[in-house]
């Protein structure tokens, strides 16, 4: 029987082939793809990890980079208590493993919500994070016999996430460098926030540990900035904002974990 391609049935029937075949070519594209993506985005971490302690490092050596210098993996919970300790070979499977911790995700599922609807009541919003069944990762460095600490935080930009890798000298007070990116930010204005102008900013400056709501400040482009601060980027006052709150929400969590642990050093 002769088929009619210029019915409404045959029509309809090719539509619906071509979603199904193209549908299961994209998952098995994705599938097979996957473990490879991990891997690339693995390695971006590590370069973003080394980044903040000024190591330069390409996809091809960021892993040998990374065991060179990265000899301690640990995560905390909000209050600032050990959760996990781990070094060596990473493990991608394990879930337990601080590197493992995805910090984007996290932000996605939890704080960013909890940030956009409690942002404006500090009591609320302290109370609600500390609630976040959310943990921290922070990775311990050793550069030129400096042992430095690199803190992760994820925030909205004016178009979409933001994150960022803030380093840390041996007082957790001094930073040592720190490395920023986004997905979407505007080319000119807020994107700018991963150029080494802005971020070179940061360096020596210190963090505010008498004002933990305000530990630092990343204030309007050009304004006068102190030991606790650096300006923002001009015309991307929006962007700014974002990094100065991902700043002041994130680093105290990591103050309270190295508080608890100097307290832990001086009663041995």
């Amino acid at each position: 029987m002769a088929v009619n391609k210029n019915s409404n049935g045959y029509t309809f029937f090719f539509a619906i082939a071509m979603v199904v075949v193209v549908g299961a070519i994209l998952a098995i594209t994705s599938v097979s793809l996957k473990e490879r993506q991990q891997q690339n985005d693995a390695d971006k971490k590590r370069m973003d990890i080394l980044g903040a302690i000024k190591v330069e490092s390409t996809r091809q050596n960021a892993a040998d980079l990374f065991s060179q210098f990265v000899v301690e993996r640990i995560s905390v919970d909000y209050s600032g208590n050990l959760v996990e300790q781990a070094s060596g070979k990473i493990d991608p499977n394990d879930k337990q493993d601080p590197f493992n911790i995805d910090v984007k995700k996290d932000y996605r599922s939890s704080i960013k919500g909890i940030v956009k609807t409690s942002g404006k009541n500090p009591e609320e919003l302290e109370n609600r994070l500390a609630n976040a069944d959310v943990n921290y990762p922070v990775f311990k460095c050793v550069k030129n016999d400096t042992t430095l600490y690199v803190c992760p935080m994820v925030g909205t930009g004016l178009w979409g996430p933001i994150w960022g890798y803030v380093a840390l000298e041996e007082d957790f007070q001094t930073i040592y460098g720190a490395k920023f990116d986004h997905k979407t930010e505007t080319p000119g204005l807020g994107a700018e926030i991963k150029e080494d102008f802005f971020t070179v900013k940061f360096e020596g400056k210190e963090l505010n540990l008498e004002d933990p709501k305000t530990m630092f400040s990343v204030l309007k482009g050009g304004a006068v900035t102190n030991e606790h601060s650096v300006d923002g980027i001009t015309g991307g006052t929006i962007t700014s904002k974002g990094v100065d709150e991902m700043l002041n929400r994130t680093l105290p969590v990591y103050v309270k974990y190295f508080t608890n642990a100097n307290d832990q050093r001086a009663e041995r």
